[in-house]
């Protein structure tokens, strides 16, 4: 099989290939670009799964970043076990073909417990004293001690939250390269994440991201020239385009205010009860899931949510199945936002009463996706000060809490996972081979892979 590298840019749009990307508006001049048509829902860990398996989410059943478990009746978000994908993966398919085909999945999504030969991803330690500690998961384990030997520590910190930047973007790369010289890996699978955080941040504004454009197209320079030297097919691709939005939508609030939403109070703050709770949103970026426990509310839910305004288009039972969503994990009911708005997963009716993990970097305990961890609260002046004085607690071995992000969903001014519909803002792919048109499916990339190894 033909050696072959798939660099995820995550968030690259053609909109964003210019002036501030040399490199990569080079690139396409000598190569071949092509759309990707948007799926829903186009956020990370269900594109990726489509991509290596060639199957909608009502197959492989990744429905979004996460959903409601309804036998725990917990709503999870970015687990990590390769088993949640319910498809067989290319590498798998690859191996049958060639005993000697390997893969190294450096990155991408369920990396834990995969059957890739070789893989990295984010994996902290938990402290028992409440301390979270940069590091990652691999396989075989030989190799994360490998690789954190010869670039330091995975930069967690600088992969997502306030502080990330183009430093764990980087790292991804050169452990990517570090894994390839040491076992020539056939496939090799890599995410670079970087523009995903300015472009929510900041939207398409290019007053304020032109420094990050500048950072990914190096990197990306870097990686290809890389591969080309080893006579690599390169396939440069991303999951979705990020577009400017400016309202947010607060769905549980408005179950909330008609009696829809249980919630307990622990230590005068409100903790979501999804169990005991008639009707609830899990909110992913422009997608949300509601999951209706009281089958007797299901007209009065539907009826709420195609009269919210910034709600584009709900998927009832024959919705889903038209966009391939008909899968068990999905909600009763799945939710599109609008061009200009995205949904949260805020419940509670006062900030006083806001969980503690709300003002966290709390990935896992949220019952919904968060942009605004990206922002330390611009609101207090002093705020740098305080995470400062935190970090020294951390480093004395004190319990403390990060508690710097505010809850101000409007600073948020980019976001994705609808049904993009201008070329300039869909994901793409570029290639050295052309395709057939100039837009293909997500469900085709696999094709595309798998051509790109086998002719």
């Amino acid at each position: 099989m033909k050696k072959t590298v798939v660099i995820d840019v995550v968030g690259l749009s053609s909109s964003l290939i210019g002036m501030h990307t040399p490199f990569l508006q080079q690139y396409v001049k000598r190569n071949h670009l092509t759309t990707v048509k948007p799926m829903v829902p186009a956020v990370t860990t269900a594109v990726q799964s489509t991509y290596i398996t060639g199957q909608w989410p009502a197959e492989h059943g990744i429905v979004g970043n996460g959903w409601y478990d309804r036998a725990d009746c917990e709503i999870k978000f970015w687990k990590q076990s390769d088993k949640l994908v319910e498809s067989a993966k290319i590498w798998e398919k690859a191996r049958k073909l060639d005993p000697s085909f390997t893969c190294s999945k450096m990155f991408w999504w369920y990396n834990m417990y995969s059957s890739a030969d070789f893989s990295v991803t984010p994996r902290p330690q938990y402290l028992s004293d409440g301390r979270k500690m940069p590091d990652c998961y691999s396989h075989p384990v030989s190799l994360r001690d490998h690789l954190q030997k010869e670039l330091g520590t995975f930069p967690l910190f600088q992969f997502w939250g306030p502080g990330a930047s183009i430093r764990s973007t980087q790292w991804i790369a050169d452990a990517s390269m570090l894994t390839d010289d040491l076992y020539d890996p056939t496939l090799t699978l890599i995410y670079l994440p970087h523009l995903d955080y300015c472009l929510q941040k900041f939207g398409q504004d290019f007053t304020k991201i032109s420094k990050e454009l500048h950072e990914i197209d190096g990197v990306c320079k870097q990686l290809v020239e890389f591969y080309e030297k080893k006579d690599c097919e390169v396939i440069l691709l991303s999951e979705y385009g990020i577009t400017n939005v400016n309202r947010p939508v607060h769905l549980n609030r408005i179950f909330r205010e008609h009696g829809l939403i249980a919630v307990r109070e622990e230590r005068g703050l409100e903790i979501l009860d999804p169990g005991a709770s008639k009707a609830f949103a899990v909110a992913d970026h422009q997608i949300a899931h509601v999951y209706v426990n009281d089958p007797a509310s299901y007209k009065k839910v539907r009826t709420i949510v195609e009269n919210t305004p910034g709600v584009q288009l709900v998927l009832d039972r024959e919705g889903k199945r038209k966009h391939n969503m008909h899968h068990s994990r999905s909600g009763e009911l799945i939710l599109v936002a609008d061009a200009d708005s995205w949904f949260t997963y805020y419940y509670w009716m006062d900030d006083a009463k806001a969980p503690d993990f709300a003002r966290l970097v709390e990935i896992h305990r949220k019952p919904g996706y968060d942009p605004v961890e990206m922002f330390m609260n611009p609101a207090d002046p002093l705020i740098k000060m305080k995470a400062g004085f935190k970090l020294l607690k951390k480093k004395l071995g004190f319990r403390y809490l990060m508690n710097v992000i505010p809850l101000d969903a409007t600073l948020i001014k980019g976001s994705h996972g609808r049904l993009e519909e201008n070329p300039a803002y869909q994901p793409l792919m570029i290639t050295n081979k052309p395709q057939a048109g100039t837009e293909i499916q997500a469900t085709d990339v696999y094709h595309v892979i798998w051509d790109a190894l086998t002719k």
